[in-house]
């Protein structure tokens, strides 16, 4: 960052005077060198600070004056002339030949040593430096969530008061779309286009104009896609940071730029599937697929948390609290309401689903089952979701999700199948009784072998009086015609309604 010569002179400690070439104190110092070669002009690369005690000044008064034009001509901000040494005073012809030319010249004296000021401006840049650093990173964030709460013109409003200039969008066509602050000025829109378009074909570029205004801008898109161009106006060009934040800037506005097409296509992907699924034609599901892939972690894999309800309006609540709770912890939200529950997938090396507890869900988790399957490829999704409903079945209500890789029984194929075979020995004729009178004796005898018998525990779960408990297990008793006071008949009833629980869940 360059320190204004100015700012060196007003430091009282080193003493320094200036004695020529006023006109030039805005001039900007980028480094403070030391020299006493005869031509050191072959070394200098403009934005210097010189200091010299005059050794190997030219001894005529021509060559003196042609000494500090060369020095300009170089691009040097300034000179600083040691007295004391060589000279005792400055020579009247370095004097004359700064004021004509504008190119400051000052007086060192002798107590004040030319490192002293080396010291001070190479530490009044690095402060700058750091301050021009962490305006950026103040900067940046905040860009960030003006995209997100207010869209572009939050953006240009930021970048304009973080670079303190003037910043426009111009669309493709050269229409200003978005300006700070206020409305630019006619002249200045013209301006703009003339320098966009004489570097339009680069993206990007720097001109300065008739007023010696810095016009700087970069071409906004994505690809091949163009949305236009970000100008800045300042006085000065751009530093180094000031780039970084424009560059930041104009990365969210074309991502703001983006979305409404990438929304569009989106959409007309979906109105196609839409359209083939209403004509009965064989839909590509691909599409599909490929957006849910961005549900998996970074080997392709997935996990499936099951939610499983009480009612309806449990399960409204419970993906209304997902829908807040999923894209908060980092994932993109996969869910699909059932009628009393939800599917949510999430990536596999996801602990999300572990750490949901029933209060997270609120008042409606207290009778909630949830269940989360292991990890599985993306295109295993059926298998995982079905590993999740088990899980789920087993749980207990308003209790953390139950992990399916922890059902040591039930996970094992074999074990599953003899269970499931069981329960459509034992369960069917209850389960068409339930149909055919619109009972719910099976839940009432779930709830009471998870309970171990127990009837105040079952009927609280079940939020009914304990009598009718009784009687509907009595009843179920009658129709399946075991002796329910056996532990033995139910564990066995237990593992095969734990086993199948998803199966009579979807068929009644």
């Amino acid at each position: 960052m360059p320190v204004p010569l100015g700012w060196v002179l007003t430091q009282p400690d080193l003493a320094l005077r200036l004695r020529g070439g006023s006109a030039g104190l805005r001039r900007d110092i980028d480094l403070v060198v030391t020299t006493e070669l005869e031509p050191p002009f072959r070394w200098l690369s403009g934005g210097e600070l010189v200091l010299t005690t005059g050794m190997r000044l030219p001894p005529d008064p021509a060559g003196r004056t042609e000494y500090v034009r060369e020095l300009d001509r170089c691009g040097v901000a300034g000179i600083g002339f040691g007295i004391g040494l060589t000279h005792d005073e400055i020579p009247l012809e370095l004097i004359t030949a700064a004021d004509e030319i504008g190119i400051p010249l000052f007086e060192v004296p002798l107590a004040t040593a030319f490192a002293a000021i080396v010291e001070r401006v190479s530490a009044r840049i690095a402060e700058l430096q750091y301050d021009a650093v962490l305006r950026a990173s103040r900067a940046q964030p905040r860009m960030t969530r003006a995209l997100i709460r207010s869209g572009s013109a939050a953006i240009v409003r930021e970048l304009a008061n973080s670079l303190d200039a003037t910043v426009l969008v111009i669309d493709p066509n050269g229409t200003v779309i978005d300006s700070h602050p206020g409305e630019p000025a006619p002249e200045l829109v013209a301006r703009v286009r003339a320098a966009v378009l004489e570097t339009a074909a680069a993206g990007a570029g720097v001109w300065t104009d008739s007023s010696g205004a810095s016009i700087t801008h970069q071409r906004i898109g994505l690809d091949r896609r163009r949305h236009g161009h970000l100008v800045v106006v300042g006085d000065t060009p751009l530093g180094p940071v000031d780039q970084i934040l424009l560059g930041h800037a104009n990365s969210l506005l074309a991502l703001d730029f983006e979305q409404p097409a990438r929304l569009h296509r989106t959409q007309h992907r979906l109105n196609g599937q839409a359209l083939g699924l209403l004509l009965g034609a064989s839909v590509d599901p691909s599409p599909a697929w490929e957006q849910l892939a961005l549900a998996s972690d970074a080997r392709g894999r997935i996990k499936i948390l099951v939610v499983v309800c009480d009612s309806e309006s449990s399960a409204e609540s419970v993906e209304a609290a997902l829908t807040e709770l999923v894209p908060a912890a980092g994932h993109s939200l996969f869910a699909y309401r059932e009628a009393t529950g939800v599917v949510l997938v999430l990536p596999a090396d996801s602990t999300f689903a572990e750490s949901l507890r029933p209060e997270s869900f609120g008042g409606s988790g207290e009778l909630i089952r949830m269940g989360v399957s292991g990890g599985h490829p993306l295109r295993d999704l059926a298998a995982a979701v079905e590993s999740a409903r088990l899980a789920a079945s087993t749980a207990e209500p308003g209790s953390p999700p139950v992990d399916f890789t922890t059902l040591m029984l039930l996970s094992f194929p074999p074990a599953r199948e003899v269970l499931e075979a069981m329960a459509h020995t034992r369960l069917t004729a209850l389960v068409d009784y339930d149909r055919r009178h619109g009972t719910d004796l099976l839940a009432g005898l779930r709830a009471f072998l998870e309970c171990n018998g127990q009837w105040e525990s079952a009927a609280a779960t079940l939020r009914i009086h304990r009598h009718t408990l009784r009687k509907r297990i009595a009843t179920a008793a009658e129709i399946l015609a075991l002796d329910l006071d056996s532990a033995r008949v139910r564990a066995e009833l237990l593992l095969a309604l734990l086993a199948t629980a998803g199966t009579w869940d979807r068929t009644r």
